[in-house]
């Protein structure tokens, strides 16, 4: 049912989810996997894009790459791995 389906669905859905909720994304941490293509030169508009997706400015969100040093299906470069976290807070929860 979800093949093919963008990433960007997923993402602004769990966006909307928290906001209907009354809640905000205070910030996003986002460690990509991989051993190619490097990361440095896409930051930048992956940020720009992540800001639009989350409705946060472009200083909550860190993104940055590591490798697995040649190992399994990442280090064999057949695909890529991604750790996504995003701190979210509701009324109530912490001071303003």
């Amino acid at each position: 049912q979800w093949k093919g389906v963008a990433s960007r669905m997923f993402v602004e859905h769990a966006a909307r989810l928290v906001r209907a909720r009354g809640g905000r994304i205070a910030n996003a941490d986002i460690t990509l996997i991989c051993e190619a293509p490097r990361v440095g030169p896409h930051r930048e508009a992956m940020t720009e894009i992540l800001s639009a997706m989350l409705a946060i400015s472009r200083d909550r969100i860190s993104i940055k790459a590591t490798t697995n040093e040649k190992l399994g299906f990442v280090g064999r470069e057949e695909g890529i791995a991604a750790i996504a976290t995003a701190s979210v807070v509701f009324p109530g929860d912490v001071p303003e």
